[in-house]
C-alpha cells in the first residue's frame, strides 16, 4: 500500500472519529443513553411531589402493642401547615366506640406528638385499636391500629347521685370532672354539668328504673342527647334488663350535656311516694274509726 494511501485512510478514519465523539460527550447521553430531548422532561416527572399531595399526613405509635396501664406515645407530621389549626386524634376501640379524643398543636417543623395511658373503662376491650387523625379538611387524614391487652377497668367506679331522685348512676369521664346530675321532670331528661379540660368523652350507665327511652310496644328506643343546646352523636355501649350504657363525646369548654328519654321517675322518689300513700291509707282509716269530717255537715 502507497504512503500516500496510507495518508487518505487515516484522514478519514479521524474524520469518522470527530464526527462521533460529540454523540458520547453529550452529558445527557452519558445519562440518559436512548433518549431524546422529548422525554427528557416527561422522565423527571417521578421524581417531585405534585402539589396534589401537599395535604397529606402521617401517623405512629412508639410500639405495636400495649397492656393496661401502658402509655401510648403517638406522633406524626404533615406536609404542609395550616396557622392556628390542631390535628385531630381520634382513638377507636375494637368495638367501634371512642375510647379518646383530642386535639394536638402542630409545630413549626410541621410535627405532632402526644401520649395516652390505656387504662379504665373505655379500654376493657382487647384488640386491635384504630388511631385516627385529621389536619384541617377531610382530605388530609390518615390512621393506623395498635394491639391492646385490655383494660380491668380501673378508675371507672365514679358514683353520683341524682338530684332530686333517691337513686345514683355510675359514670367515667376523659378529660374532664362532673360536677353533678338533676333530673328534669317536665323534659324527661337528666341533666349532667361537666367542667372540661380537653375534648373527651363521658360514659354513664342509666338505670331504667330512673330514666329510659321506649317505644309504646315497649321495645327500646334511642335516647336523644344535646351537648350545650346541640344535638350529638352517641353510642349505646351496653343495654341489660336493668340499665343502659352510653358513651357522649364532647368538645373543650362543654359545660351541660342532657339526655332526654321518654320517661322519668317522679322528683319526690319511690320511698316518698310509698311514705305518702301510706299517709293517706291512715288518714281514711283514721276518719272512719273517729267520725272525723274534714267537710262540715248539712
Amino acid at each position: 500500500m502507497s504512503t500516500r494511501f496510507k495518508g487518505f485512510a487515516l484522514l478519514a478514519i479521524l474524520l469518522c472519529a470527530i464526527g462521533v465523539m460529540p454523540v458520547f460527550a453529550s452529558p445527557y447521553a452519558l445519562q440518559n443513553p436512548g433518549s431524546n430531548s422529548t422525554n427528557a422532561t416527561s422522565g423527571n416527572t417521578g421524581t417531585f411531589v405534585s402539589s396534589a399531595s401537599t395535604g397529606e399526613i402521617s401517623v405512629t405509635t412508639d410500639k405495636t402493642s400495649y397492656n393496661d396501664g401502658d402509655k401510648v406515645m403517638i406522633s406524626g407530621s404533615t406536609q404542609d401547615y395550616i396557622s392556628d389549626t390542631p390535628i385531630t386524634v381520634r382513638i377507636i376501640s375494637p368495638i367501634g366506640n371512642i375510647v379518646k379524643v383530642d386535639q394536638v398543636d402542630l409545630g413549626s417543623d410541621r410535627t405532632f406528638s402526644t401520649s395516652i395511658t390505656a387504662t379504665g373503662a373505655l379500654w376493657q376491650e382487647a384488640g386491635a385499636y384504630t388511631i385516627k387523625v385529621q389536619y384541617g379538611s377531610q382530605d388530609r387524614t390518615a390512621q393506623t391500629t395498635f394491639q391492646f391487652a385490655g383494660s380491668a377497668g380501673s378508675g371507672s367506679g365514679n358514683t353520683i347521685k341524682v338530684d332530686g331522685t333517691d337513686l345514683s348512676v355510675k359514670y367515667s369521664i376523659t378529660n374532664g370532672k362532673v360536677l353533678g346530675i338533676k333530673a328534669d321532670i317536665q323534659s324527661k331528661s337528666l341533666i349532667v354539668s361537666i367542667q372540661t379540660t380537653g375534648d373527651g368523652v363521658l360514659t354513664v350507665t342509666l338505670p331504667r328504673s330512673l330514666i329510659n327511652a321506649t317505644l309504646p310496644t315497649g321495645q327500646d328506643d334511642k335516647y336523644y342527647v344535646l351537648v350545650d343546646g346541640q344535638e350529638a352523636d352517641f353510642q349505646e355501649t351496653s343495654t341489660t334488663t336493668t340499665d343502659r350504657t352510653l358513651s357522649i363525646p364532647f368538645t373543650d369548654g362543654t359545660e351541660e350535656i342532657e339526655i332526654i328519654g321518654t320517661q322519668i321517675i317522679p322528683e319526690f322518689g319511690p320511698i316518698a311516694a310509698l311514705v305518702l300513700a301510706i299517709a293517706i291509707v291512715s288518714i281514711i282509716a283514721v276518719s272512719a274509726k273517729t267520725g272525723l269530717r274534714f267537710m262540715p255537715k248539712y
